[in-house]
């Protein structure tokens, strides 16, 4: 049923051309859009050529929109994010819905997805801790986790459901260490994973688009309203940017590390811009001085992670009467240093 009516609406060829290229590649940004744009519009009409500087911002994003429109109805969807570390913009067709049947579609087995799933739980429970935010595991790491937790650690875990979590490890051994680095590799090719230069894997940005809810569902503790006599905030391991309100994996914290606040890098100066010029915390007022790292450069810069230079931060503790130093009760100092 294509042609006159898809036709009059705007999608045609040249759209569909341009949805089959992005699933082959997962990714795209407008640099990179627009020699592919510009080769596919001049196949689609030959006598007229399509230089790539022709290809505008408005005519991709014309495209973004237009295709969106047609491929709703399948749960699916184009989003855009801004790279954390590059600052690209970057766009990805993801998948709109997270229920069971659509995280159980996948080709990999149980133990890989098991092993997946350790993975991310060193991301973002042992390697983001109060004092900490890593959120990234070294390579050597993440291959130790290819085995299955032995059965003393499956106890402490399940308590008196041990017998029960015991006999779930027993029929899963976990991966090879050969096995581990395949679906590493696998995980990076596929545009799940990212590996840096330093080594550390963490989620690329369009893993974090499509695992957005799944993420927060998974690692934030949701507030318990019944609850009126536990006055202990719930603890939100997956924060987001105060500026562009994206998930900050990588970036910066507020000096007081008792505060939610957390900006991307590239986000640090609009974030001041908006509060006209004022260089300061847009929760706790704080000035955001030498702010801590969060990503892969808060396991490099020591166990609280603060960065190397500290008379920026002396002078934002003085200010604040030692406020910038605070530290969770609850802090788990093994977690800072595991990566």
């Amino acid at each position: 049923m294509s042609g006159e009516g898809e036709e009059r609406a705007g999608y045609t060829n040249v759209h569909r051309a341009f949805l089959q290229a992005l699933l082959s590649r997962q990714t795209i940004t407008y640099p990179e859009a627009k020699p592919l744009l510009a080769a596919i519009e001049t196949a689609a009409t030959p006598a007229r050529l399509t230089l790539v500087e022709d290809v505008s911002q408005q005519d991709f994003d014309n495209y973004i929109h237009t295709l969106n429109e047609h491929i709703s109805p399948f749960d699916l969807e184009i989003r855009s994010t801004r790279h954390q570390a590059t600052k690209l913009q970057v766009y990805a067709l993801v998948n709109t819905t997270s229920d069971a049947l659509t995280q159980m579609a996948t080709l990999r087995t149980a133990d890989e997805m098991a092993f997946v799933k350790r993975v991310l739980d060193a991301m973002f429970e042992t390697n983001n801790s109060a004092r900490a935010e890593v959120m990234a595991v070294n390579s050597m790491q993440a291959v130790k986790l290819a085995k299955a937790p032995n059965d003393s650690a499956a106890r402490r875990e399940s308590g008196a459901g041990g017998q029960t979590q015991r006999a779930g490890q027993a029929a899963s051994a976990g991966l090879t260490l050969a096995q581990a680095e395949r679906v590493l590799a696998d995980l990076v090719s596929e545009g799940w994973l990212e590996l840096s230069a330093k080594g550390y894997y963490t989620l690329t940005p369009r893993a974090l688009m499509e695992l957005r809810g799944w993420l927060i569902d998974t690692y934030n503790e949701p507030s318990d309203e019944e609850d009126d006599e536990d006055d202990e905030e719930p603890r939100e391991r997956i924060k987001f940017c105060k500026a562009c309100k994206e998930i900050v994996s990588m970036g910066q914290r507020c000096p007081t590390l008792t505060c939610p606040a957390r900006l991307h890098d590239g986000c640090v100066r609009n974030m001041f811009r908006a509060q006209g010029g004022n260089e300061q915390c847009p929760v706790c007022k704080t000035a955001w001085t030498d702010a801590p790292p969060v990503g892969e450069k808060a396991a490099r810069n020591g166990g609280d992670g603060r960065r190397a230079s500290t008379n920026g931060n002396a002078a934002a503790r003085r200010r604040s009467g030692g406020a910038t130093s605070a530290v969770p009760d609850d802090a788990d100092d093994s977690s800072d240093t595991s990566v």
